[in-house]
């Protein structure tokens, strides 16, 4: 065996190596939950700044069911409450913020996203403020596949680009 084709040999295997951890790096990052037919991708939090009330969290929410479900419930354990809300612009063009009545529904074999100006996760009545880099636990209830334990990563304030490439 020449040295040429064990250097090459060793070239190879270390190249193949590199690349699987390359693989595991977005499953790391974009960690999932499941219960029954409902997968949640990358929960996710902002760092908040002193003497912050509130915080919100987001998710990227699939139904791989043949019927319909609902996230009926959320709770953080940064927060004493956890509320559903929903952002949107009334006719005047204001943008207003109200809780959601009755849960959020995840059609069947749809993906519905929680993101910054559209449906979210309110932690009301802070225990503790999210810090950048650091996780928190917390729970998301549907009406139908029950409740699951999740954890939220927390970003930096105003963070939101690490994010677009959590989806399913």
């Amino acid at each position: 065996m020449s040295i040429q084709f064990i250097r090459s040999a060793a070239t190879l295997r270390a190249a193949i190596a590199g690349l699987a951890l390359l693989g595991a790096i977005p499953a790391a990052i974009a960690h999932e939950f499941k219960v029954g037919d409902i997968k949640i991708v990358h929960p996710w939090s902002r760092a908040t700044p002193p003497g912050a009330k509130v915080a919100a969290g987001y998710a990227t929410i699939t139904n791989n069911g043949a019927a319909a479900d609902k996230l009926v419930a959320v709770t953080g354990e940064i927060g004493d409450k956890g509320e559903i809300h929903q952002m949107a612009v009334d006719a005047n063009g204001v943008m207003t913020m109200r809780p959601v009545e009755g849960g959020i529904e995840i059609p069947a074999g749809a993906t519905v996203e929680l993101k910054p100006g559209a449906f979210h996760i309110m932690f009301k009545d802070l225990k503790r403020l999210p810090k950048e880099g650091e996780k928190f636990k917390g729970t998301m209830t549907f009406e139908k596949a029950g409740e699951v334990a999740v954890e939220y990563s927390v970003d930096k304030m105003g963070g939101e680009k690490a994010h677009a490439d959590h989806k399913n």
